[in-house]
C-alpha cells in the first residue's frame, strides 16, 4: 500500500498539513529537502488538518510555514494530529510576550 501523503511549507516546520485522509497507524510520507520523510500516524488525521513530525513537548514552539502558530498545550507524540485541544494560540497574546517566537 503507498504511504498517505502530507506536505510541509518549510524546513522548519515541526508539523505537516495531511493532504489526504489517514488512518491510525498508517504510514505517511512527507518530501523534505529532495527525500521522504517517514512516519506512522498516531490516530486518524483528517485532510487538511496537521500532524507531529516529531515529538513535542508541552510548551514547545509549534511551527507551519516557517512561522510559529502556537505553543504546545500537552506533550504531542510523533504522527499525531496537532489541532485545537493539543495547540494553544498565541496571536495577540499580552501574557506570553515574547514566548511564540523563541
Amino acid at each position: 500500500m503507498q504511504p498517505k501523503r502530507a506536505l510541509i511549507m518549510h524546513p522548519h516546520d515541526n508539523v505537516a498539513t495531511a493532504v489526504e485522509e489517514i488512518g491510525a497507524g498508517e504510514k505517511v510520507a512527507v518530501p523534505l529537502a529532495g527525500d521522504f520523510l517517514t512516519l506512522i500516524a498516531a490516530e486518524a488525521i483528517p485532510f487538511g488538518f496537521k500532524l507531529a513530525l516529531q515529538e513535542i513537548p508541552q510548551g514547545e514552539i509549534i511551527r507551519k510555514y516557517g512561522e510559529t502558530i502556537g505553543l504546545a498545550s500537552m506533550l504531542i507524540d510523533k504522527g499525531a494530529m496537532v489541532h485545537i485541544h493539543n495547540l494553544e494560540g498565541t496571536r495577540a497574546r499580552g501574557d506570553l510576550e515574547g514566548r511564540g517566537e523563541r
